[in-house]
């Protein structure tokens, strides 16, 4: 309806003014005043204008109505009762006992007494008398060097003679083998004065003029009997001079071997 009523007014006021603009055009341009005003006076023209009609407005527009939404009733969770979970009894492990390792009894090794080796007495072509110890154990262990045997009929002292010299001896010569010798002898009571010679090859002399020593009747140095006096040398040598031990020869130096010099004889004090 607002529409359609503004449309007619529209239409109505172009129809107005579309006809007072042809009544304009239609008239003489020039005329004489008094002509103009007898004209006004004579056919007035009545201008009829229709009157707009009233629009109705609304001054507010339509309240909408919002209806409010429903409160949604929400339903609560159930409260969820745990119960403890039992303790599950753990089964206990049985103890184990051990039982100790019974130790075995190790041997131990055992040595026994030095017995006297028996010897065989023999004559050499030559009208010597000879003697050898005669083997009566085996040895599983190969034996480089024949070891040193003791002999009752020397003096003992002579035994702790060449355990001092061993002690005192030092790896490599010195060059003072008979000087050390002198010293053992001095030490373990064998001798009550120190020898006087200075030569290594002069020592069997000055034991068996001055000291009581007598040459022994053997020719290899590892047969000699622990404790003797052992002279190496000759007429244009200083010489050397060993003490035989249980396991080698001693004089300033240790030595598990016997000198490699001409041996002049094996001496001991009875």
């Amino acid at each position: 309806m607002r529409r359609l009523v503004s449309l007619s007014v529209t239409i109505a006021t172009l129809l107005i003014i579309s006809n007072t603009g042809r009544a304009q055009t239609f008239a003489p341009s020039k005329l004489p005043l008094a002509g103009r005003e007898q004209a006004a006076k004579k056919d007035p023209i009545q201008v009829i204008t229709r009157e707009t009609p009233e629009v109705l407005t609304r001054e507010t527009p339509p309240q909408v109505i919002t209806k409010e939404k429903p409160a949604v009733a929400t339903k609560q969770m159930p409260e969820v009762i745990t119960k403890p979970v039992p303790q599950v009894a753990k089964k206990q492990m049985p103890e184990v006992i051990t039982k100790p390792i019974p130790q075995v009894a190790t041997k131990e090794k055992t040595f026994e007494p030095v017995r006297p080796i028996a010897h065989y007495n023999f004559k050499t072509p030559d009208g010597r008398q000879e003697s050898v110890p005669v083997i009566t154990h085996y040895y599983p262990n190969q034996i480089v060097h024949p070891l040193g045997t003791t002999d009752k009929h020397l003096d003992p002292k002579l035994m702790r003679a060449a355990t001092i010299a061993q002690e005192r001896a030092h790896a490599h010569s010195r060059s003072m083998c008979w000087h050390a010798v002198k010293e053992a002898l001095l030490a373990s009571g064998v001798i009550d004065s120190r020898p006087k010679s200075e030569l290594a090859r002069d020592a069997a002399q000055d034991l068996v003029s001055n000291y009581g020593f007598k040459k022994l009747s053997v020719c290899d140095p590892f047969a000699a009997p622990i404790g003797s006096v052992l002279v190496y040398g000759t007429s244009r040598s200083v010489g050397h001079v060993e003490i035989r031990t249980k396991d080698g020869f001693v004089s300033d130096f240790r030595s598990p071997t016997p000198s490699h010099r001409p041996l002049i004889g094996v001496y001991a004090k009875l």
